[in-house]
Order: structure tokens, then C-alpha cells, then sequence
């Protein structure tokens, strides 16, 4: 299962520069999300991640259209009071769709924010983790990282422990550079 993912560490983790931008959005100051990319996958916030309507996306190999061995990084505006409430609205929205699936969830302890984490099994036999980070009142923001998988990848592994090395590496900033140009 995918409890033992939760003490990630940092381990082995390079910085890299900022992989998506937005603009300030009511009292949403300008922000920034910078993580390390793990070595081989391609870092994407211009082209497929606009087309699918997220905010970056990381992949391996070439773009291929499907959601598997995809990390998605989407960041939206403060809506719901807390972080629970956020993944309590998503795990009813995926059992709503999916009645067969089943969540499990794991915490997550990344050193600059409160982070929870789900796994969706779904009865299509592709499971996703998906993990939402609060960076805090202050950035008006809350966002997610995401990977769907099919069952029986032999390659699972070596993805969720890239997956989360991505999670544990992202950074919340303030973006002074967007909120210049405004």
C-alpha cells in the first residue's frame, strides 16, 4: 500500500527553477510553485498543461494524451475553510462518480505546509494518489499534486517514489515577477 510513502524525504533532491506562475487573483497575492523535477521527466506549464486546464504537468518519455504517469500540479483560490474540507469535497465527488471505488488516505509531512493525502482505487482498475497542500492563509491559494496509474504497472514503484519526491519538493512562493507586470 501506499502508507509507507508518508516519511518521504528530501533525500537526493535538487532545486530547479519555478515550474508555474499565477497572477493575483482577488486577495490572492501573485504566486509561484518551484519543485525539482526528478531526472528524465519534462516540465510542461505552456503547452499540454494549458490544453488539459491544469497548471503544470511533469511526464516522461512523449506526451501521450493519457492521464497515466502524468503529475499534475493544479492550484486554485481559497474556497473551502479548511484543508480536510478540501479533501473531503474531492473524496465525495470521486465516490460520486466512481460508487465502487475506495479512498484510503495517508498523511504527508512536508517541512513548509500541512499536506493530506489520498488514494483512489477506482473499479476502472487506475488508481490515483492525489495530495493537496495549504500553504496558508496568507497566500490565498491551496493546491494539488495528482498521478493516476494503472493497477498492475510494474513500474509503480519507481513513479510514486517520484511522485512524491515531487510533493516533498514543491515550494509555495509569493511571485514578485507577476506581481510586477500587474
Amino acid at each position: 500500500m501506499l502508507c509507507g510513502l508518508a516519511a518521504f524525504a528530501h533525500a537526493g533532491v535538487t532545486t530547479d527553477d519555478v515550474l508555474a506562475r499565477g497572477a493575483r487573483d482577488g486577495n490572492a497575492p501573485a504566486w509561484a510553485i518551484a519543485v525539482a523535477s526528478p531526472p528524465g521527466w519534462t516540465r510542461d506549464c505552456c503547452t499540454y498543461a494549458q490544453a488539459i486546464g491544469v497548471n503544470a504537468v511533469l511526464y516522461q518519455g512523449e506526451w501521450s494524451g493519457k492521464p497515466q504517469r502524468v503529475m499534475v500540479l493544479n492550484v486554485w483560490p481559497r474556497a473551502l475553510p479548511s484543508l480536510a474540507a478540501e479533501v473531503q469535497a474531492d473524496r465525495k465527488r470521486y465516490l460520486e462518480l466512481d460508487p465502487a471505488g475506495k479512498t484510503t488516505s495517508f498523511a504527508v509531512r512536508h517541512s513548509d505546509m500541512a499536506c493530506e493525502a489520498s488514494v483512489y482505487e477506482g473499479s476502472d482498475h487506475v488508481d490515483d494518489v492525489l495530495v493537496f497542500c495549504d500553504p496558508g492563509q496568507a497566500s490565498g491559494v491551496r493546491y494539488s499534486w495528482s498521478m493516476a496509474f494503472d493497477d498492475g504497472d510494474p513500474t509503480r514503484r519507481a513513479l510514486l517514489d517520484a511522485f512524491m519526491q515531487v510533493v516533498m519538493a514543491s515550494r509555495y512562493q509569493r511571485d514578485a515577477a507577476s506581481a510586477d507586470a500587474h
